[in-house]
């Protein structure tokens, strides 16, 4: 049975109380750090096994800490995202996105709710971070991204928190909403390489992203998941707290992604490596799905993996901004669902 993202986050909230401590039975598993495949050349599980992510290579050549230090170095004034905010965030204060020093843990487990190449039968790893960015008006997690929600984390916690999700059999490490946190992850993933870390990475953003950043993740990250939100300029402020230059940035960080892993790469149905892009059809085409389908095709190519989302409904806020106060219909949905088709699109749904 497929969960929604919402009730996943909701029934899982108590498991982001745990500790490393409870986190038992953790260690380094055995034939992990195999040499590394290149990319595109995984035919069959056996090659897959194989398959080591290169950020095991980038730890033990030394590049993965520096990439760490200048990570940090970009929290001190903060401009870890496009909002530019200059935030000392390293000295606790607090940025556009709410967040200081630390971060939050809202909740984390195997998630069945993700596109298939993600989930497979084990569930993806996902971790949900407190705070965001973005911030929409209609955000469907609004407790967790707008309000904090969640529970103070060490970074060992949260490396022990991927080694868990390792140990359960789950087919990646999967952050969600990681653009303000990007540091503190890479630091936990240092000490998660040691204990035996082998999965694949998914950063699942909004896409609001710094070029920058991004470029420091190549190698990094293993498959990229972000959204892309809207085209115009005017929609982006309006509906994500005054972000006009969302489109443009989304742009910029989509086409790196891409640039980094391609296009998706599975074995048995599982990914291990490349990109989906998500997209959510919003009433009266306000995410203007029809522009989104021709740029992806036109900048990204044909064979780009997109889930075209029809699951919107008025949340948080949404109430106070009309059109966003009722559902999608089918029919908005199944001409979005055409304008995919006839922009050439091969891999989407």
């Amino acid at each position: 049975m497929t969960v929604s993202r919402r009730k996943f986050i909701t029934g899982g909230i108590v498991a982001a109380t745990a500790t490393a401590a409870t986190l038992g039975g953790i260690g380094i598993v055995p034939g992990l750090f195999k040499k590394e495949r290149a990319p595109g050349k995984a035919k069959t599980q056996k090659d897959l096994d194989e398959y080591a992510p290169r950020y095991i290579e980038m730890e033990q050549s030394g590049e993965l800490e520096r990439r760490e230090k200048a990570l940090w170095a970009m929290l001190s004034r903060c401009n870890l995202c496009p909002r530019l905010c200059g935030s000392n965030r390293a000295a606790g204060a607090r940025g556009a996105c709410a967040a200081t020093s630390g971060f939050k843990v809202s909740s984390f487990g195997p998630h069945h709710g993700e596109e298939n190449p993600l989930r497979g039968n084990k569930g993806s790893g996902t971790i949900f971070f407190a705070n965001c960015n973005l911030l929409c008006v209609f955000c469907l997690n609004w407790q967790i991204n707008h309000r904090g929600e969640g529970r103070q984390t060490s970074h060992e916690e949260l490396a022990d928190m991927m080694l868990e999700l390792q140990r359960r059999g789950c087919h990646n490490i999967n952050f969600v909403t990681p653009t303000h946190l990007v540091p503190h992850i890479v630091k936990a993933l240092r000490i998660a390489i040691p204990k035996g870390l082998s999965l694949p990475l998914v950063y699942n953003s909004s896409a609001y992203d710094s070029l920058e950043v991004i470029k420091l993740l190549d190698g990094i990250i293993d498959i990229y998941l972000p959204d892309f939100k809207y085209q115009d300029a005017e929609v982006a402020a309006r509906f994500s707290k005054g972000a006009p230059d969302y489109p443009k940035h989304a742009a910029a960080a989509i086409k790196e992604m891409h640039r980094q892993v391609g296009v998706l790469q599975k074995v048995d149905g599982i990914a291990y490596r490349g990109m989906i892009v998500r997209h959510l059809v919003l009433p009266e085409n306000l995410a203007a799905t029809d522009r989104f389908v021709r740029w992806v095709v036109s900048e990204l190519g044909p064979e780009t993996h997109v889930n075209i989302m029809g699951q919107y409904r008025p949340m948080f806020r949404a109430h106070e901004y009309p059109p966003l106060d009722r559902r999608t219909t089918q029919a908005e949905f199944d001409q979005a669902m055409r304008w995919a088709r006839d922009a050439g699109l091969r891999n989407f749904h």
